[in-house]
């Protein structure tokens, strides 16, 4: 049935039962209309205007529902769908909310086939400039650190301290590259592993910020492309990254296990946490890494209680 025919069933329903107690009850109207008679009839026709806006708003709910859903879908939060109405739902409401949905599913292969090729693409640029920072700044500053040291132990004091102070300088600045080397192009990742990698990234983190952090790593984990591991790799990094800056926080726990076919990371503080409609860019980079290796990414905050973020990452089917 057509929404047109819908809404004119609605609507002849009401006014056919209203006819039909005007012609069977014990009804009249006289002239002057006494006051009596004025009440029954406004209150007859009160009674029937809230009758027909009931079944007009259970006749019109899908496309209630169906402007919600397209005031709040987020692409970055796939599986946002609206379910057809049963057999009694309206033909245009029915074929309406099908295409919608079909849309979505288009919207976000498009966008995750387009998230792909960017974060790609970041990842290729990363790497070569983590190998220009590698090849030319350290090699320089390696060699400027030994041209210090030739020239602080063949000078006089007092200029040899100020010498080696300028080398201490120098390789305060070489660790500095060397850790943003390591950011960037997280080298253990491809050369140990993914659980060898995340040791090391939450090590150089409590190295660096002071921060109390606690691993679990399960040993069974089973074996994840190379993409997938670089995904949790990057998703672990800023959620403590994003702990270290804005949660305030003390402790924080970093989780790797196996759950059923899938793998869960887990980055818990106990920080200030934050608000669900404060997502900033790092959060938002982090599900579209998720749409990436084809993940749920599950983000768990209440202010004052700390901040859990969940990405559960399906393993790949043994062809």
């Amino acid at each position: 049935m057509s929404l047109f025919w819908r809404v004119f069933g609605l609507n002849a329903l009401v006014l056919g039962a209203a006819t039909a107690l005007l012609l069977w009850a014990p009804v009249t109207v006289s002239v002057p209309v006494l006051l009596t008679e004025a009440v029954i009839l406004v209150g007859g026709l009160g009674v029937m205007l809230i009758a027909n806006a009931a079944l007009l708003r259970w006749g019109l709910a899908p496309l209630g529902r169906l402007t919600r859903l397209m005031a709040t879908v987020d692409l970055l939060r796939p599986g946002q769908r609206l379910p057809a109405p049963g057999p009694g739902g309206g033909g245009e409401v029915t074929e309406l909310i099908r295409e919608f949905n079909a849309m979505l599913d288009r919207l976000e292969h498009e966008r995750a086939t387009s998230s792909a090729r960017v974060l790609l693409a970041q990842e290729s640029e990363r790497r070569r400039i983590a190998q220009e920072l590698h090849d030319e700044v350290g090699q320089s500053m390696t060699a400027i650190l030994l041209v210090l040291k030739r020239a602080a132990d063949a000078a006089d004091e007092p200029l040899r301290e100020e010498l080696q102070q300028a080398q201490e300088i120098t390789r305060g600045g070489l660790d500095e590259v060397r850790r943003l080397v390591r950011r960037l192009r997280p080298g253990v990742l491809d050369d140990l592993g993914l659980v060898s990698a995340l040791t090391s990234l939450s090590h150089n983190f409590a190295t660096h910020t002071g921060l109390h952090v606690v691993r679990h790593f399960d040993g069974d984990l089973p074996a994840l492309d190379q993409q997938t591991e670089l995904v949790l790799y990057r998703v672990a990094q800023e959620s403590l990254t994003n702990a270290a800056r804005h949660a305030e926080a003390g402790r924080v726990e970093v989780n790797l296990r196996r759950a059923e076919e899938a793998v869960v990371l887990e980055v818990a503080d106990d920080g200030r946490g934050i608000e669900a409609a404060c997502e900033g860019a790092g959060i938002r980079g982090m599900r579209e890494r998720a749409l990436l290796a084809g993940a749920a990414l599950d983000l768990t905050s209440t202010p004052g209680t700390g901040t859990r973020v969940r990405l559960t990452t399906p393993v790949p089917r043994k062809s």
